[in-house]
């Protein structure tokens, strides 16, 4: 899929195992071209976990893309009526989800 010039919103949920993996893919999508809209569930952008502290996972997503993290519902819900991205990438994403939403 090509990603230049395609605003990506890029969500990360509370499965923090899976941080040191998926936060690099957002570096990679911006060395490609695109625009990393972050965006962090309130789990994820609070909680402090064995996998690290809340805060380190802050200050290198927004290192990395440069804008601050949307993280309370009030800030997310201009993003579908103000068609703020292109498409939304949702990290991680289960098996049990996929089926829920008839992926």
């Amino acid at each position: 899929m090509e990603v230049k010039n395609k605003k990506i919103g890029f969500v990360l949920t509370g499965s923090f195992c899976t941080f040191s993996k998926t936060i690099p893919k957002m570096k990679e999508l911006i060395d490609r071209g695109a625009e990393i809209i972050p965006i962090m569930s309130y789990n994820s952008y609070s909680l402090d976990t064995k996998f690290g502290k809340a805060q380190d996972f802050i200050d290198q997503i927004e290192n990395i893309t440069g804008k601050k993290i949307i993280h309370t519902i009030q800030d997310a819900e201009p993003i579908g009526p103000k068609k703020m991205t292109d498409v939304m990438v949702i990290a991680p994403c289960s098996r049990k989800y996929h089926v829920k939403i008839g992926m």
